[in-house]
């Protein structure tokens, strides 16, 4: 296996160290993972609301410092492009492409490159979800495999292993499923000649669930996978077509899409990915990931989407005050990871994502900042959180 997507980990947010499968997809190989060092807190840019009036654009002197900030990550992994983007409120202050979008020809990246977001796709999927369930269409304690359930006998008829029937909407969005990790039995790294409908039918079918839903986290790309289909089956419409018409342009993001797996199925305005050592970032079928990680898009319309799910008062909201606060509630088994969101005691939200040649990482604090931060390499030891936390520090008065 060359490695496949990371769980959305962060231990530099200040919220207390929870379980994370550190099986979970190596940058270079699966061994590799750094699951969780001891979290270090920045308590002056954690604790404070931001200062009124305090959150205007950089001068050029902090931009420099910015850019000197971003350079020095730069080369001391080796990094072929970066792009960073911050925003208060859901007003954009800061957009900024560093580096090279494609090395072999020199082209440059420039704000409008595209990016494979990997797990960033996750909160995407949740927020989708989460307006069908506005709507009626479906509840988080709806079952989705078996007679009655959202799914029904689409994917085997019963009786099924263990707790498969017992699997529900809210137990796939929090991780608590029961099993389907993302280490080397994870189904999405596996049979990459399966269409959806075969990976899922086959996996309910040989790989067994080890705990009762809603009893043990472990991070599962699978789940996602699993409620793309949920998604289709709701509206009659493909996955990305459904997100893309009635979340994302409802959002003001018009250019996200699902990538494609080679280089030559690079989109228009796509970065080129490197990845580390033996691994490939064009051997994994980033197509089928698309409800847990198959979405390319800029860091601005991760911004542009972030607003309209974030809670904050300023700007409209894609979903009522009420469900963004259960988006953002952990579960027992986990009470870090939301649904789609890590959160902390501190109000803030966040997720990371990692393939073979991407990492990535979107924050959200209680301060009313958000940022998004894209690269086109994956490297042992990158430390985007840090990373993000020193970018607007460099302002003095944007206390995140």
């Amino acid at each position: 296996m060359n490695g496949i997507e990371a769980a959305a980990t962060d231990t530099r947010l200040g919220s207390p160290m929870f379980p994370t499968d550190r099986n979970s997809i190596g940058r270079r190989m699966l061994a590799r993972i750094v699951a969780g060092a001891a979290a270090t807190t920045l308590a002056g840019r954690r604790g404070h609301a931001a200062p009124a009036g305090g959150s205007d654009a950089p001068s050029d002197s902090e931009r420099a410092a910015m850019a000197a900030t971003a350079e020095a990550l730069m080369r001391r992994h080796d990094l072929p492009g970066l792009a960073v983007a911050i925003a208060h409120r859901g007003r954009i202050l800061y957009d900024e492409a560093f580096g090279m979008a494609v090395r072999e020809t020199g082209e440059r990246l420039t704000t409008a490159h595209r990016f494979r977001i990997a797990s960033l796709s996750k909160p995407i999927t949740s927020a989708t979800l989460f307006t069908l369930n506005e709507a009626g269409k479906v509840g988080l304690g709806d079952r989705v495999f078996g007679r009655g359930a959202v799914l029904g006998t689409e994917y085997g008829v019963p009786p099924y292993r263990e707790y498969v029937d017992r699997v529900t909407i809210e137990t796939l969005l929090t991780h608590t499923s029961g099993g389907w990790p993302n280490d080397n039995t994870d189904p999405m790294m596996r049979n990459p000649g399966m269409t959806h409908r075969q990976l899922i039918a086959w996996a309910i079918r040989d790989i067994p669930l080890k705990h009762r839903p809603g009893t043990h986290y472990a991070y599962s790309n699978f789940g996602y996978c699993i409620l793309g289909r949920v998604i289709e089956h709701l509206t009659g419409q493909q996955y990305d077509a459904f997100v893309r018409s009635e979340v994302l342009q409802r959002c003001g993001v018009a250019t996200m899409e699902i990538a494609g797996n080679t280089p030559a199925e690079r989109r228009p305005n796509e970065v080129r990915y490197y990845a580390q050592g033996t691994d490939d970032a064009y051997g994994l079928n980033v197509t089928r990931m698309d409800s847990h990680g198959g979405w390319i898009a800029t860091a601005a319309d991760l911004l542009r989407f972030t607003a309209h799910v974030d809670g904050f008062p300023d700007q409209p909201s894609l979903l009522k005050p009420e469900t963004i606060q259960t988006m953002a509630t952990g579960s027992r088994a986990e009470p870090g990871y939301a649904k789609g969101w890590q959160v902390n005691d501190l109000g803030n939200w966040w997720h990371s994502g990692s393939l073979p040649g991407t990492a990535t990482i979107l924050v959200r604090t209680h301060a009313d900042f958000c940022w998004a931060i894209l690269t086109n390499a994956s490297r042992d030891g990158l430390d985007l959180d840090k990373f993000g936390w020193d970018m607007v520090g460099k302002v003095g008065r944007w206390q995140a």
